[in-house]
């Protein structure tokens, strides 16, 4: 093989390790870390989404409560997502925006409606009365 062709295979070697392999092992260590240093009083999120705070931690499963009403769940460990609230990204401000009048579109009077549905009926139809709908169209 041309010594070119080798270098550029370690290279291309190199490039996958440090771009996608050693990245997923950090991942994958900081989610171990995550899921072993967990302590009953914590609020986590799991990765179906359900939100509540941790009563008991045994080897291999937690219980959660998820609500006021005292709502107890058994999770697994691998099915914790993070810890602490999760919030939107969009601040609240922008979801509670109020339209302004001049924004909104006046609503057509329902008696125009009817006229015109009334109008639209009475018309012949092109195609010797059949309607599109017809099976024997």
């Amino acid at each position: 093989m041309d010594p070119t062709t080798i270098l550029m295979l370690v290279v291309l070697v190199a490039v996958f390790y440090f771009m996608i392999i050693r990245p997923e092992n950090k991942r994958k260590k900081a989610a171990e870390q995550l899921r072993s240093g967990l302590k009953k009083g914590d609020k986590l999120t799991t990765i179906g989404g359900i939100v509540g705070n941790i009563v008991q931690v045994n080897d291999d499963t937690i219980i959660i409560e998820t609500s006021d009403d005292r709502v107890r769940v058994e999770i697994t460990k691998w099915a914790v997502s993070t810890t602490g609230v999760q919030t939107s990204t969009d601040p609240k401000d922008q979801k509670k925006q109020k339209v302004k009048p001049s924004d909104e579109v006046p609503e057509e009077p329902a008696a125009l409606a009817i006229e015109e549905k009334a109008a639209e009926e009475e018309k012949p139809a092109e195609d010797g009365g059949k309607k599109s709908w017809d099976p024997e169209v």
